[in-house]
């Protein structure tokens, strides 16, 4: 059992645990071979505590909480802790045993000990480009099973006695179509650890067992945090359903989510019950990916303050049957998790918005919308590309303001690649355009962020395409009046101009020298009746290319001319100056 110490040490060592984390993440990105890492940073860093429950983890990826909530345990379930040994790391990335949510997430764990003493783990979890599986970039838009997406690695030693395990590398580079980019990812992720390691020795060396101590003392902390926010709302039954466009594969459509969440006094229950059952398409979600949605979404509605470790699972429960597509059995593929995830956070936002009134948003472009291009190099055939992207999209308006425009949102925090970055890495696409999606935004007293368009052309033949996405059916919906906002939409552009639109979940789509890839992003719902929307504010839209003058007269009953060289409201069309009464004569 702990010892008990004061408040502001606590707190002193909470925000040291963080440093630590957010350094080893800094240390990857800085080491890594992969865009995807170095540019994207498409990682997570956590703290453990000796019994593997986290204390600490840097603010990269909500989505990967679900990789890292069970690694330690899970190595505590293949390992005695007699066998594990200073110098150790586990390498894992299967999502039906502990190891991650998706196979392209790997999470290399290595446990801290300290004079021979396990005073915890440090551990980090970087999505890998490309892990095999029956398409480059290893998630497909068509995968029934998930021995289609990819390599599934058990949960083993990377590291023993502090020297790298060469077979596994081996075999993890054998089963990628860029084995060296692979050998320089997971290069970086160990020696990130050795820097998370060295920092937590240096810790203790300060603090000795008021460190440990004060890890348990910071899930407490979590715990009543949360709970004491919580017994801040109302009691009551709040529900909300949403749908996910398809699955991919043949399947009906749309699919259900729902949730019917409980508050009484300090204590909550979401039960998903009643949400599809789980399909034969790459959408499904295993359940540490429904618990860490979870935890983002009541962290972010209830106390963002909260800190982000294992104490604030006690503050709340979660029902939800074995078999359901938020819950789903082996071996159900999973590529795709993570648009199924952004649709549980819209629903447990849709859910609270009456209860947190102040806090909540309309619907955000809620779509990891991504595009994979690969193909070999035409000057070296043997060598390959895979170049993976994910488009932001708008972020929903809420009571106070606009919502963002061109941004990620819930459960990704990826960057873009720069247009630099990528024509300098990958030689097979070039950017054409790359600007926010006029009128995406959903109207409102406070509008909806716009999503994005970027516009691929390809260099040479043989270039094959994934795209990956979701809310191109179903649009983001608003709030308290306001509208929808556009949904997302994939376009490919033959060079004499024909245009076909590509289903939301593409897979492998050959390509020719020439042709354009246009990706358009979902944007976001509005806040609010459209008509008290203040006429300056819609002219500065306008002004600013964010909405159509079509659109500004159409939604917002503000008719934007030509003034000159600029534009001006036409104030002879109303009949009244006001906002919150003006109507079109």
């Amino acid at each position: 059992m702990s010892k008990r110490v004061d408040a502001v040490t606590v707190e002193i060592i909470g925000n040291l645990l963080l440093s630590i984390a957010e350094e080893t993440g800094i240390a990857i990105i800085r080491s890594a071979y992969s865009t995807n890492i170095k540019e994207r940073r498409d990682i997570s860093t956590a703290v453990f505590d000796p019994d593997g429950n986290m204390v600490a983890q840097a603010e990269h990826v909500a989505m990967h909480l679900g990789s890292l909530l069970g690694i330690v345990q899970e190595v505590y379930k293949h390992f005695d802790r007699s066998d594990i040994q200073e110098g150790d790391m586990f390498i894992g990335n299967d999502p039906y045993n502990g190891g991650g949510t998706h196979l392209p997430d790997i999470t290399v764990v290595a446990p801290v000990f300290h004079s021979g003493r396990l005073i915890g783990w440090v551990a980090n979890l970087a999505h890998h480009s490309d892990v095999g599986g029956k398409v480059p970039g290893s998630t497909s838009g068509d995968a029934v099973s998930i021995f289609q997406e990819g390599t599934k690695i058990p949960l083993v030693r990377i590291c023993s006695g502090g020297e790298v395990c060469k077979d596994i590398v081996s075999i993890i580079m054998a089963n990628s179509r860029i084995p060296n980019e692979r050998y320089g990812d997971l290069q970086a992720q160990i020696a990130a650890n050795r820097v998370g390691l060295r920092r937590m020795l240096d810790a203790y060396d300060r603090y000795g067992d008021v460190l440990v101590d004060s890890m348990y003392q910071l899930q407490d902390y979590a715990e009543r945090k949360l709970k004491a926010g919580i017994e801040k709302l109302p009691d009551g039954v709040y529900q909300f359903t949403d749908y996910m466009d398809d699955a991919g594969t043949a399947c009906p459509d749309p699919l259900k989510i729902c949730v019917t969440i409980t508050i009484a006094g300090d204590s909550m229950t979401l039960n998903f019950n009643g949400t599809a059952k789980q399909v034969p398409g790459p959408i499904n979600v295993t359940y540490n990916g429904l618990l860490a949605t979870v935890f983002y979404s009541l962290k972010a509605l209830i106390d963002p303050t909260v800190p982000s470790n294992a104490g604030i699972y006690r503050a709340f429960s979660v029902e939800c049957e074995s078999g359901l597509l938020v819950n789903a059995e082996n071996p159900a593929p999973v590529g795709e998790r993570i648009d199924t995830c952004q649709r549980v956070a819209d629903v447990i936002f849709g859910a609270l918005a009456p209860a947190v009134p102040d806090r909540a948003i309309a619907c955000c472009n809620s779509s990891v919308t991504s595009a994979i291009f690969s193909g070999a190099d035409q000057k070296d055939k043997d060598r390959f590309f895979v170049y993976l992207e994910v488009v932001a999209g708008g972020s929903g308006a809420s009571r106070d303001a606009d919502g963002l425009s061109g941004v990620q949102v819930h459960m990704t925090n990826t960057s873009n690649l720069p247009v630099e970055a990528l024509e300098m890495e990958f030689p097979l696409v070039t950017v054409n355009k790359y600007e926010l999606r006029r009128d995406s935004g959903g109207a409102g007293r406070n509008r909806g962020g716009l999503g994005i368009v970027r516009e691929f052309e390809m260099m040479y033949d043989g270039i094959s395409y994934t795209g990956l996405g979701d809310r191109q059916k179903i649009p983001p919906w608003g709030l308290e009046g306001g509208l929808a906002g556009e949904g997302g939409v994939y376009y490919l552009v033959k060079p004499d101009g024909t245009s076909t639109r590509l289903p939301s979940k593409c897979t492998d789509i050959p390509l020719e020298q020439g042709d354009v890839i246009s990706v358009q992003t979902p944007g976001s719902g509005g806040y609010g009746n459209p008509l008290e929307r203040d006429p300056l504010r819609v002219l500065t839209d306008v002004i600013e290319g964010k909405v159509s003058p079509e659109k500004a007269q159409e939604l917002y009953s503000v008719c934007v001319v030509k003034n000159g060289s600029g534009w001006a409201i036409d104030c002879l069309l109303y009949t009244s100056p006001s906002p919150r009464d003006r109507t079109r004569s």
